[in-house]
């Protein structure tokens, strides 16, 4: 398998081995979901992701095609929409996020009727209907304007439309951060996660339970981070566990900040010199 494909396994991995109050992980499962549907999903859908050469849009329906016939459910639907552009801009042979601008600038047409019958077999929950650039419908724009027409509302299309600034930026500097600090490659995925369940309201949510619950969601995230800084070990896991199991006894699952932990990750994992400009982290695997 090739290095990028490592990489993105790498990446779903680690984002797995990390307690993310509300999502699927090693540590509880949830929402119909198991660590081992995740796993799976990673693998199967690795040789797409990384198919040398592919069109984004290729790479995404095969992905999707791939992981739904492993698991028979949408498990990393966003995940693949993130971590497809940034395969293809790793081959590109120049600094990822050079190669991603110009990666998203080339997307056209045809990227986007393979990214929309992609979504469609995901079938991903609280997909909706939009009043225009409906996934249901023959695309009829290139893959980037659908992505930023859809910005305002979705977190994932929103990396599209600003050139993954969330993921080089805010998840970046928390990774590196953790990592620097000696943090472990899990304890680093629970940092992004937390950070971007803290900085925005989860788009799968607002999706499933309207803008009012996301919003809460993060405030209450936003809350919790401070109290958990100063925790003792013991205390900060017993406080996420409980949380997690708050907010999946309510059916909420924060998805989309799951997605971009982790593109950042898969960032890392290519190149750990891209987020932030930060150190590169301590080899403490």
């Amino acid at each position: 398998m090739s290095a990028i494909a490592d990489a993105y396994i790498a990446a779903c991995l680690d984002e797995l081995d990390a307690l993310k109050p509300g999502n699927v992980h090693r540590h509880a499962e949830g929402h119909g979901m198991t660590a081992g549907d995740f796993e799976t999903s990673a693998r199967v859908s690795a040789p797409a992701i990384a198919r040398r050469g592919a069109r984004v849009g290729v790479r995404v329906r095969e992905a999707v095609a791939a992981t739904r016939a492993a698991v028979g459910q949408n498990t990393n639907l966003g995940i693949v929409l993130l971590c497809a552009p940034l395969a293809a801009a790793a081959e590109r042979g120049e600094p990822l996020r050079d190669g991603l601008i110009a990666t998203l600038d080339g997307l056209d047409l045809d990227d986007a009727r393979e990214v929309f019958a992609a979504i469609v077999l995901a079938n991903p929950g609280g997909l909706g209907s939009a009043e225009t650039h409906d996934v249901r419908a023959p695309a009829s724009i290139g893959l980037r304007e659908a992505m930023i027409a859809a910005a305002d509302r979705d977190l994932v299309a929103r990396q599209y439309a600003n050139g993954f600034a969330e993921v080089f930026g805010l998840g970046g500097a928390a990774y590196a951060a953790s990592r620097a600090a000696g943090g472990s490659p899990a304890q680093a995925a629970q940092a992004v996660y937390l950070t971007f369940l803290g900085a925005f309201p989860d788009s799968h949510i607002a999706r499933k339970f309207g803008a009012e619950t996301a919003e809460a969601v993060r405030r209450d995230a936003a809350r919790r981070a401070t109290a958990l800084a100063g925790a003792s070990p013991a205390s900060r896991a017993a406080d996420l566990a409980a949380w997690d199991a708050d907010l999946k006894g309510r059916g909420l699952n924060p998805g989309a900040c799951a997605d971009i932990t982790v593109a950042t990750l898969f960032v890392a994992h290519l190149h750990p010199n891209a987020t932030n400009g930060l150190p590169r982290p301590p080899n403490n695997d």
